[in-house]
């Protein structure tokens, strides 16, 4: 931005000594300003990611706030240095401020000020909010003030005499005055004008200080302001506590609840029980019949890209083979085990066969009950539970699987059908205690791990798949919740589905629930596929057999056994491949004669076919998102709540702050205090809405994810839900916002000037919305994704005709202005409403001249181009929406 700044505001440009000259050396000052403040907002960020960790310590009584507080506040002082530096050695005299070495250490010492002023208040302001969406909404209302009171967007002699208070404790007040001060009393803007000098006369419009001590008094303000903050930021870490309940949802029904506990504790009593207690629960139809498949794979490898660091190590190979002569066979009816130490691949294997890889090369056989897989028909068949258990998290239970079946179940299924198999499903799956509790976010609020795990199976199973995936279900559980998901997967199996787990670790009365084994060792080859047998005696017969193999102890886990003796050291010590002895067994030719039957279809199948790629069509797929997308809204209180109660707190404060503005048009500093207004109601307002967005769309495209990989939906429905419910919202704050502002700015009270004001306002927030919606999509996170917002919110701040009017910015970068929305928006709305007065207006010069013809002159506003700006903005929205819409179709950032 400095390297931008200085193109814009280059030296050969910047004329200097005349009053007329003062306009670009304010835009010049003043966006200097707003860079160096807008700096210190990466600081809320870090902040808040950081509060979790501090809380938890405090609580532990590790270290006091100040023992906190303080390093961060000393190692943020190299930082200020260094930016500021950076900041004014490439823009003071390429612009071509003052030519005096004292007064450019005296800028550079008063945008180290404002730089550390900056990072205490957004730390602040960080401890104070403690979340992501409420310490922006106030970080974003704090700024709002401290700009639009800080002397530029409006003059202090122009502000009420009752809001007077709100200029003087403006920390941006003292930054404004003490570069203007550095500058205007420079020796070059001593030309005496009414008995005065050209750049008192500049700084009295503004109503800034006129006196060169001024300056330090504002450096020692900035100073003061900085201690001020960090203080407060000691105090809000010492006496708040976090705002988010981590606490997860308790089960409604108690006595429902103490059954399931006492069933998870008599899952644990025994090896085998979960089966015995699964059997036990009452067995019935489903309301929904499924056709029962086989999966076979035979001499599957699969290869990645070669890793740059392996490459740096001289490896010369070009491919990574991470699956080496993989073969099996998962059968309905039968519970597999996908078991082996970190980096044998068995989530890379999951992975291949349900056709969730996004990169690689695949070789190998993988049939479907004897047929070549088709992953376009194989995703309508097979469900995949994800270990992250990945949910919209303002949703119920019941609404996430109502949601999955409606969009899984073939069209030709009634809804009262779906309906009774969704709550067929919540009971095999025991979720009906929790039908009404919300989702929430993992490890912050909502569901328990062990109640997501269950979630995730059931939402998989309302899509009445044949084949399901799961994902190590049991992890991160204790050994009660890990009983309670086994034997929902135990019961899944038991109504004749095939259902393939990957396993880390397992305890014995889980790995007993399973019925096959498929055992694989790093490097990605198989050394065990079979039966497990009553107390796994299969398995421990098999590797006993192999010389110099230790016999298992009598009680001892045999999956514990198993993965010890098969280890590599083991293989050292025993001089033996393990994958090598496996494939010279019998059982490995069982295996193949196994797989031979079912890699041949059944006299009478026919292959798996279905005459669309979704379940549903078009509109029901628009339908079913927008519903979600509705409830999820409706519900998302921390997003829009705060949203709507700003909205008419900013419109409040804009309406005082600029009261009676709009019929007072005497002189020329009127106008460019309207011109203000404009500029903040719509850039502040329409930044928060482009980065408040950001956070929602990007958990939202984590489901999505998962849900196009599905085959629920395709792109289109779901970004036009996204947009469609965004917009609605938008809408109802902006008719809150505009009436609000345009009954106490005072502008005339006709009906086409109020639908103007209105429609542009709307286009605003709805292009910004979309904006933010559009960057979530092109980056790979939402860090990423603030970064470049808030760089384009940069760009076209400094383009919106504000700062610099159009006429005066350089002809090398006036094309730019038709690339900032900002600019068409601030063009509609000033134009709109001023364009058709032909009343005198006195200018700074002394001269007077038409209001519409200043606007013209001087602005580049002229109402004969009212039309285009109102299709202009049209143009926008659409171009939004659409590469939001070809971000998420095209652009993938989860890799597998």
């Amino acid at each position: 931005m400095a390297t931008v700044s200085l193109t814009v505001f280059l030296r050969t440009e910047m004329k200097s000594g005349q009053i007329e000259d003062g306009a670009k050396f304010w835009g010049a000052l003043f966006f200097s300003l707003i860079n160096v403040m807008f700096n210190g907002m990466a600081e809320l960020a870090m902040t808040i990611f950081r509060l979790p960790v501090f809380f938890k310590q405090r609580d532990f009584m590790f270290y006091p706030a100040w023992a906190f507080a303080l390093p961060i506040w000393l190692t943020r002082i190299p930082v200020s240095l260094v930016e500021s530096g950076i900041w004014i050695i490439l823009t003071y005299y390429t612009i071509g401020f003052a030519p005096s070495a004292t007064r450019f250490f005296k800028q550079f010492l008063a945008f180290f000020g404002v730089h550390q002023m900056a990072l205490s208040l957004f730390r602040f302001i960080a401890a104070l909010g403690r979340t992501e969406v409420v310490a922006n909404t106030f970080g974003t209302f704090t700024l709002l003030l401290v700009f639009v009171l800080g002397g530029f967007i409006v003059a202090k002699d122009d502000i009420e005499p009752w809001m007077i208070w709100g200029y003087y404790a403006s920390p941006m007040m003292y930054g404004q005055n003490a570069i203007a001060i550095n500058e205007f009393l420079a020796e070059r803007w001593s030309t005496p004008h009414k008995n005065s000098t050209v750049g008192k006369t500049l700084l009295k419009e503004r109503g800034l200080y006129t006196e060169e001590h001024s300056y330090w008094i504002c450096v020692g303000a900035l100073a003061g302001f900085s201690l001020l903050f960090n203080v407060l930021f000691i105090a809000s870490l010492s006496f708040l506590n976090p705002l988010e309940d981590s606490r997860p949802v308790i089960s409604d029904d108690d006595s429902e609840s103490n059954h399931n506990r006492q069933l998870a504790s008599n899952a644990q009593l025994s090896p085998g029980s979960i089966v015995s207690v699964a059997n036990s629960q009452s067995k019935k139809g489903m309301v929904l019949p499924f056709h029962p498949l086989s999966l076979a794979f035979n001499h599957v490898n699969y290869y990645v890209d070669m890793p740059a660091e392996m490459k740096s190590q001289g490896v010369e190979e070009s491919q990574l083979q991470l699956l080496r002569d993989v073969s099996g066979a998962f059968r309905p009816g039968i519970l597999t085990a996908l078991v082996g130490v970190s980096g044998a691949g068995k989530t890379t294997l999951m992975d291949v066969l349900a056709g969730r890889k996004t990169g690689g090369y695949i070789e190998g056989r993988i049939s479907i009950s004897g047929y070549p897989k088709n992953q376009a028909t194989f995703a309508r068949v097979s469900g995949y539970c994800e270990q992250n258990d990945i949910h919209s998290p303002h949703v119920t239970v019941y609404e996430s699987l109502l949601y999955s079946a409606w969009l899984r179940l073939a069209s030709d299924v009634k809804k009262e059908t779906r309906n009774m198999f969704v709550e067929e499903v919540m009971e095999l799956v025991e979720l009906n205690p929790l039908r009404n509790a919300l989702v929430g976010l993992p490890g912050v609020n909502g569901l328990s791990t062990e109640q997501r795990k269950r979630l995730t199976i059931a939402v998989e199973l309302v899509a009445n798949p044949s084949i399901i995936f799961m994902d190590e279900p049991t992890s991160g559980l204790d050994a009660r919740a890990a009983a309670i998901v086994m034997r929902t997967v135990r019961s899944t199996v038991d109504t004749g589905r095939t259902v393939v787990c990957t396993i880390h670790q397992p305890s014995i009365d889980i790995f007993e629930a399973f019925d096959e084994l498929l055992l694989m060792k790093r490097g990605g080859q198989v050394i065990y596929a079979g039966p497990l047998g009553h107390h796994s005696h299969k398995l421990v017969e098999y590797f006993e057999a192999v010389p110099g193999v230790p016999k298992i102890k009598e009680g001892y886990n045999p999956a514990t056994w198993m993965l010890e003796v098969s280890s590599t050291a083991v293989e050292a010590q025993l001089n033996v491949d393990f994958a090598e002895i496996y494939a010279n067994s019998d059982l490995y030719w069982r295996n193949q004669e196994l797989l031979k039957e079912l890699s041949t279809p059944q006299p009478g199948s026919k292959d798996l076919y279905f005459p669309t790629r979704y379940s549903q069509n078009f509109v029901t797929q628009c339908k079913a998102c927008f519903w979600k997308q509705y409830w999820s809204y409706w519900r998302n209180s921390q997003y829009n709540a705060v949203r709507m109660f700003m909205t008419i707190v900013i419109g409040i404060l804009f309406g005082v702050i600029f009261l009676n503005k709009g019929d007072k048009l005497q002189q020329q500093q009127d106008l460019m205090n309207l011109l203000g207004a404009t500029y903040a109601a719509v850039f502040f307002l329409g930044a928060t809405n482009a980065t408040s967005v950001q956070s929602v769309v990007s958990i939202e495209r984590t489901v999505f994810y998962r849900e196009r990989a599905a085959g629920m939906y395709s792109e289109l429905p779901y970004a036009f839900a996204q947009v469609a419910i965004e917009t609605i919202y938008v809408a109802f704050q902006t008719i809150i916002y505009a009436f609000l502002l345009y009954s106490m700015i005072g502008f005339d009270w006709q009906t086409d000037k109020f639908f103007y004001f209105y429609y542009f306002i709307f286009m605003c927030f709805t292009y910004m919305s979309m904006y933010g919606m559009m960057v979530v999509a092109l980056t790979p996170g939402q860090q990423i994704a603030a970064i470049v917002s808030s760089f384009l919110l940069s760009f076209w701040n400094l383009f919106s005709g504000f700062l610099l009017p159009r006429p005066l910015i350089p002809v090398w970068w006036r094309w730019y202005y038709w690339g900032s929305p900002v600019a068409w928006t601030i063009y509609g709305v000033f134009t709109s409403q001023l364009g058709d007065k032909n009343i005198p207006v006195q200018l700074s010069n002394g001269e007077t001249m038409e209001v519409n013809r200043f606007l013209k002159d001087n602005l580049g506003f002229d109402e004969d181009f009212l039309i285009p700006v109102v299709f202009g903005h049209i143009g926008w929205v659409f171009v939004f929406f659409f590469v939001f819409a070809y971000a998420i179709k095209c652009l993938n950032f989860q890799r597998r």
